[in-house]
């Protein structure tokens, strides 16, 4: 299984994360939170909100509670890996 062990919040609805395999990059998640209409990701369309993310167990989660799969995440980072 595949964890988040440090992550940190970017400008333009971007973070870096890296994992337990040592994957480590940029996930841009302008676009899913931008095309979530349920409320608890919609105010994470307020840059402030969106800085607030942290690592608990396993995963980013934000002040608000929501989180996004670690395994997510991580398909996300390789899928934006250059080459």
């Amino acid at each position: 299984m595949i964890w988040v062990t440090e992550a940190k919040a970017l400008p333009d609805f971007r973070l870096w994360a890296r994992f337990s395999d040592g994957t480590e990059g940029e996930i841009d998640l302008k676009d899913f939170i931008a095309k979530d209409s349920r409320p608890i990701v919609a105010t994470l369309c307020d840059p402030i909100a969106f800085s607030t993310l942290r690592v608990d167990m396993d995963t980013v989660v934000w002040d608000n509670g929501f989180d996004l799969a670690p395994e997510f995440l991580h398909a996300q980072a390789k899928a934006h890996v250059p080459a």
